[in-house]
């Protein structure tokens, strides 16, 4: 079935009146957390998943998929409107967007970002729709060492991009990795990392540790390190709409954004900061109004804005079609995914053609939803921001609370999730990257059987790791990895002071 065909009949799953629905609230929800400064996607994801068990996997997908894009939307009203990005590739927007919300063009900054997340969400997702197929054709003859090797590829991009340094992002994976391993080994019968006590022989639940460390630890955190006084939004001042000089110069913008955002999405080089902090210096470098740039240039947030979308909607090419999540919302999907029993990879548009081709479909109605939704409703979503902030994490620790306990009805997972939400508050203050740690988790045991099946293919013989083409190509993309990181840092650091915006960039990487 070629992609058109396929997205018509995605088309006629999701167009359903409940289908709809959920994807509304999915909508709904998703803009709501996105707009609340430290809420993201990943975090609201891993707090329904316990209580959409009852729900039907499509509709539960269809929401997820709102959940996703109105998160990306949402976290531009906090850049622009308080200069706090919710999320890292919310971060270059806050550079221009702010300063055009304190010269009275808020609500312009807003419309722009809107429209350039429609935009790049639409083209991202047409693209994963017509290559999806495509790439299926080529995993499907990967064998266990290539496998092997794209599992590693994705622990070490994902390490290294993620973070403020290397060494501390590959510790979180292996941590990761170790809480993974927790358990019954399922070929050995041997028990690991189970320090006598009998309710880990079967492991820990993977929801439950995203929401320890996504929910749990961030309410520790910000609680730990919040302030009496809360910055006050910015009031939408100004034109409403656009004028006909913002849009000749917003739509290169949301082009040239999304062109950067989908293939690094697509590929395993972890997180948006990359995609969004390029797209930001390609507007830099070709606009005919650089004195504007460091006081609102609007492509300086249209650009960035459209390149974190697309880049969303490019890491579930991965996700749906190698079982490989590249981002920290990709591997709360994947373990959705694993809840219904079902197992992404090459396999997937076979088996359940109806799910992904409905949630391909979700992604553009839940895209064009926000657009008609978020425009004429800014003044409301930048109301939201005046929930006090202890009251919002009560709330979020509660919900956590209560979810954990459903998962079993145990109150032991009530003290592991305190336990991980603990271990995740210390991650954070003292800089490690809790995302590698959640993918360290999920695909460590995968990690474990391929290389496992690898090794007993070959008669233990380790050369076989790297005996194919493709094999070989993914390590000699791992070596790589170890060295762009550090060339991209130098880089930005470089670009942000050659435009002027070194200090600003160097505030917003120290929040992050």
């Amino acid at each position: 079935m070629d992609g058109l065909n396929a997205l018509a009949q995605g088309f006629a799953t999701a167009a359903t009146p409940e289908n709809l629905l959920f994807a509304l609230i999915g909508v709904l929800a998703g803009t709501l957390v996105g707009v609340l400064p430290g809420i993201g996607p990943a975090l609201t994801i891993a707090l329904l998943l316990p209580i959409t068990y009852t729900v039907e996997p499509q509709g539960a997908f269809i929401m997820f998929a709102g959940i996703y894009y109105g998160a990306m939307y949402g976290g531009s009203t906090t850049s622009i409107l308080l200069n706090t990005p919710g999320e890292s590739g919310a971060m270059m927007t806050a550079i221009e967007g702010n300063k055009m919300a304190h010269a009275g063009r808020a609500a312009s900054a807003l419309a722009t970002a809107a429209i350039g997340s429609f935009v790049a969400g639409t083209i991202a997702t047409l693209a994963l729709a017509f290559l999806a197929p495509y790439v299926v054709d080529i995993a499907i003859g990967l064998g266990e060492a290539d496998y092997l090797a794209l599992i590693v590829v994705a622990f070490m991009t994902v390490g290294a991009m993620i973070g403020s340094s290397v060494a501390r992002g590959m510790v979180s994976v292996a941590l990761g990795m170790a809480i993974g391993l927790i358990g019954i080994d399922g070929q050995s019968g041997a028990q690991r990392f189970v320090f006598g006590v009998p309710r880990l022989l079967d492991g820990i639940d993977t929801v439950l540790i995203i929401v320890a460390l996504f929910a749990m630890s961030e309410a520790v955190y910000l609680a730990a390190k919040m302030s009496p006084h809360k910055p006050k939004p910015l009031a939408l001042r100004g034109r409403v709409w656009m004028t006909r000089e913002d849009w000749r110069r917003s739509w290169p913008a949301w082009l040239r954004g999304t062109l950067i955002g989908w293939p690094l999405g697509a590929v395993p080089v972890g997180g948006s900061e990359v995609p969004t902090f390029l797209s930001y210096a390609a507007e830099r470098k070709l606009t005919k109004h650089p004195e504007e740039f460091g006081h609102g240039a609007i492509e300086g947030v249209a650009g960035p804005e459209s390149a974190n979308n697309a880049n969303a909607a490019g890491s579930l090419m991965p996700l749906l079609t190698l079982g490989l999540p590249t981002s920290a919302t990709a591997a709360v999907m994947l373990v959705a995914f694993q809840q219904y029993g079902i197992q992404p990879g090459p396999l997937l548009l076979e088996k359940e053609p109806d799910l992904v081709w409905g949630l391909v479909a979700a992604l553009l109605i839940g895209n064009a939803m926000l657009l008609l939704l978020n425009l004429p409703l800014v003044g409301m979503w930048a109301k939201v921001l005046k929930i006090p902030t202890p009251y919002l994490y009560a709330g979020i620790t509660v919900f956590s609370l209560l979810g954990a306990y459903s998962l079993n009805a145990s109150t032991f997972d009530i003290f592991l999730l305190l336990g991980i939400g603990i271990l995740g508050y210390f991650l954070r203050q003292y800089g490690y990257p809790v995302a590698p740690l959640i993918i360290g988790a999920i695909l460590g045991p995968i990690a474990e059987t391929q290389l496992r099946r690898a090794m007993a293919i070959s008669d233990g013989d380790p050369t076989a790791l790297i005996s194919t083409p493709f094999s070989i190509c993914a390590y000699v993309l791992l070596a790589l990895v170890l060295i762009v990181p550090r060339l991209l840092r130098r880089w930005e650091r470089r670009t942000a002071e050659e435009v002027g915006v070194l200090e600003e960039f160097e505030r917003q990487e120290n929040h992050q």
